[in-house]
């Protein structure tokens, strides 16, 4: 093996090793997240909700169907553009980690087409579930993840990522859920496969609290182009 190789190799190991432990990531994430509130909600008509925001939600999500040829697992690199065809979202990616009080940081709400990778989880189409991460509106429209309530299972999700290598993901579930009893375990804990979720705000809206909830795409590698 050459020097150069061991010296990538020995940075990405690096890379690893100063990553935060999940359960910790996890933790940060559940209450960070909650802590993202976007824009007026004021608007004539909401953003689009999952057929869960209408009642209580006691199902769970349903596991990824099985893929007989299931795409293997990438190596690290950061992701570089988002784009879901079913909700023309097409937008850049901006790494995110942790503001100053500790929570995961949003992507500036200025920009309204634009979504945030956050880099204390793996990049997507590694092991693991990656997150990302966008407004769903602000003070002066609908943001990058608007529509994120309105996808389906089945609509596919392509994250374009710095290595050149674009990682295609498939829709399986898309809820909401309070942010007085997010389930961090069950959005990002590992199913062993690469997996992506996409995270907005969503469910009601009042000046004093924000957004009541939050709008998740769970989503599973079913290729790499």
């Amino acid at each position: 093996m050459y020097a150069s190789e061991l010296a990538e190799l020995a940075e990405e190991e690096e890379r690893r090793r100063k990553r935060a432990p999940w359960g910790v990531i996890a933790l940060v994430l559940l209450t960070g997240l909650a802590l993202i509130r976007n824009g007026s909600g004021e608007f004539d008509v909401g953003p689009p909700q999952p057929a869960s925001a209408a009642a209580p939600d006691t199902r769970t999500t349903a596991a990824p169907d099985p893929v007989a040829a299931a795409p293997l697992s990438l190596p690290f690199s950061a992701a570089d553009r988002i784009r879901i065809p079913a909700i023309q979202v097409d937008a850049p990616v901006m790494p995110v980690g942790l503001d100053a009080n500790g929570w995961v940081a949003a992507p500036p709400p200025d920009d309204p087409n634009l979504a945030g990778w956050f880099t204390g989880a793996v990049s997507p189409g590694e092991k693991g579930t990656a997150v990302v991460v966008g407004h769903v509106d602000n003070q002066k429209g609908p943001a990058v993840f608007y529509g994120l309530g309105a996808l389906k299972k089945g609509n596919q999700v392509a994250v374009t990522r710095q290595d050149g290598k674009t990682a295609v993901f498939e829709v399986y579930g898309v809820e909401v859920f309070s942010k007085s009893s997010f389930p961090g375990d069950r959005v990002y804990g590992s199913k062993g496969t690469p997996e992506l979720r996409i995270i907005t705000c969503g469910g009601g809206f009042s000046k004093q609290n924000g957004y009541d909830g939050n709008v998740v795409a769970f989503a599973r590698l079913v290729a790499v182009t």
